[in-house]
């Protein structure tokens, strides 16, 4: 179903070999082998997304790796010192917004401290895709990251559980872009994974697709119209477009099969 409607941008920087990296001003040459050691190992499963079509019910997930943590500043200003063109006095008007990694105090100064260790956010989604191929790895899907986000410290998908929807709004409601807790300060799911809820929006790979799922009559053929997170997921990507650089917008990096 997500692969159907996923837009045509994203089928143009993805689905074709070195288009992605090479808008991006990302040099094969420097791309890093895919490492998963250190990343989370989600098993081969099944998730109900938000909404379905007629007739189709839970989608099945492969098995797939994904960051325990959001990538931080320290990690993109890393990376902007490899990749200039991804500077914030050079990144392209076509791949990012003016407001580009606006809250750094320089061009090459992503702040002191703690400051450092908090996720970045105000990067685009060509940015974000950018910084994961030059590290062997892509952005997660939506139903991987779904997926991922279903699973509590005990289960791995507790999506039916009220106590965890309770927890999930109480997340949601005290989230602020002002000042982002520090990457992987939150608690583990079952998984090790954290800061799915409570910290930065995060990128998907295929956030487009939501944009045929959400309007102002969602809760119409949702799978669980109480599932009130996971429609203000779907409604925040609705408004995106990948050019979006905003305050509270990170993201983490998945790859395909665990080594």
């Amino acid at each position: 179903m997500r692969s159907r409607h996923a837009a045509f941008l994203t089928l143009i920087a993805i689905a074709v070999p070195g288009t992605a990296m090479a808008l991006a001003g990302v040099r094969r040459e420097s791309v890093r082998p895919t490492r998963t050691r250190d990343m989370a190992r989600l098993p081969a499963g099944t998730y109900r997304p938000l909404h379905t079509l007629p007739g189709e019910g839970a989608v099945r997930v492969a098995a797939f790796a994904l960051d325990r943590r959001p990538v931080t500043r320290a990690e993109f200003l890393a990376f902007v010192r490899l990749h200039p063109a991804w500077r914030r006095d050079s990144v392209r008007t076509l791949l990012a917004e003016p407001s580009y990694l606006a809250q750094w105090p320089g061009v090459l100064d992503a702040g002191r401290g703690s400051d450092l260790q908090r996720p970045v956010t105000g990067v685009s989604w060509f940015a974000a895709s950018s910084f994961c191929a030059a590290r062997g790895k892509r952005l997660p899907t939506l139903d991987e990251w779904e997926y991922a986000a279903a699973a509590s410290n005990t289960r791995r998908n507790s999506a039916d559980d009220p106590a965890f929807r309770r927890k999930m709004l109480e997340l949601y409601a005290a989230r602020s872009s002002a000042m982002l807790p520090i990457a992987g300060s939150g608690a583990a799911n079952v998984y090790g994974i954290r800061d799915l809820h409570g910290s930065a929006w995060e990128w998907t790979r295929d956030f487009n697709s939501s944009h045929r799922l959400y309007c102002a009559s969602g809760a119409i053929g949702a799978a669980d119209p109480t599932n009130y997170s996971a429609f203000m997921r779907s409604a925040f990507r609705a408004a995106l477009t990948a050019r979006a650089t905003l305050d509270g917008l990170g993201f983490r990096c998945a790859a395909d099969q665990p080594v």
